[in-house]
This record gives C-alpha cells, structure tokens and sequence, in this order.
C-alpha cells in the first residue's frame, strides 16, 4: 500500500500556533527559524540603524521614500511564507504602511541573515523564491565569515553586484545614499 502524499502546508497551518513568529512554510513544509546567535542579533540591530534613515518619508531628515521592518512575515504566489530578518517596500508603490500578517505584496528589499544550519535556505532555496516573486534587491549578511553580499535582480537570477567585509565602506543598492561601513554590522567598531 503506498503512504499517501502530504498536502503542501498553507498559512493556515500555522496561523493559530504559539510559536507563529518563528514559523516559516518553505517548498511547502512548515521549518521553525533559526533562533538568532548573539552575532546574528548584533548584526541585525546594526543594520536595522544603518537603514534606518530611509524608513520614513522622503523630505524630511534622511533619504527617507521607505517601510523598512525586521522578523517580518511575507507571503508569496508559491506559498512560500518567509519571516524576512529585515525587509523594505518602497512607499511610492504602496497606498500606506503594511499592516496586516503576513505582507502579501513583494518587497523591493530583503535582507537575510545567514544562521548556522540554516545557509542552504538562506542561500539557494529563499532567493529562488525570491527572485521568482522578482524582488528587486537581495542582501546576504554573514556574520561568521563578516561578508555582506548585494544580489540586484535579473532575468536569469540574482546576480551579485556587490562583495564587502571588514574594513570596506559601501554605498550598497538600494541604499546608495549612505555610506555602510560594514564592519560595524558585525561589532568592529566596539574595539
């Protein structure tokens, strides 16, 4: 007798549940997130303030024009539903700030966080999704290896316009209007 085919798993599935925000449905199986080291945190928090100044309206103090959150929930066309560590919209293209759970339009910005046991999703399987739903900007931060990648959106894939660690200070797209200094993603400015 054959074992019958598991349903892919929905939104459904773990809208109710307790641990709901570290829930992510991934090529239809419900995975639980990473739980975040202390430089996967870090890293996190620093560029969440590096960014900061575009989370906001334009004109005013900083470039401004974006919502930017982190451990935020996007759904997506596959059913894929990722729990981004740090994403944006662009404000132009919506009519106010996404409010409800999970976000259903694509960003324009996503930023993960590589977490140990976790780099095959964060690497291959996430920015397949990705690029499908035709995000416009992907960053990879790894705070073990201290590298931040930029991937810029193209027809054939993600194409990586952008390789930084250390010492560097980057003016990364989308974000060209500050300079990153992406040591500081990953402490080296506390020395």
């Amino acid at each position: 007798m054959a074992t019958p085919k598991r349903l892919p798993a929905t939104l459904a599935d773990v809208a109710g549940r307790d641990d709901l925000d570290r829930l992510e449905i991934l090529g239809g199986e419900i995975v639980e997130k990473a739980a975040p080291s202390p430089n996967h945190s870090l890293a996190e928090i620093k560029l969440g303030a590096a960014v900061d100044p575009f989370n906001r309206k334009p004109g005013g103090i900083g470039p401004g024009g974006w919502w930017i959150f982190t451990e935020i929930h996007v759904a997506y066309e596959t059913g894929d539903l990722f729990c981004h560590d740090i994403a944006g919209w662009r404000r132009d293209r919506l009519d106010g700030r996404p409010t409800s759970w999970p976000i259903r339009t694509r960003p324009d910005w996503v930023c993960e966080i590589v977490s140990p046991r976790h780099e095959r999703a964060d690497q291959i399987e996430k920015p397949r999704v990705l690029h499908a739903a035709e995000v416009p900007h992907y960053w990879l931060v790894n705070p073990d290896e201290q590298l931040l990648l930029v991937h810029r959106w193209s027809r054939d894939g993600y194409v990586v316009v952008l390789r930084a660690a250390g010492a560097d200070r980057v003016r990364a797209e989308p974000f060209e209007a500050i300079e990153l200094r992406v040591g500081e993603l990953f402490g080296l400015d506390d020395d």
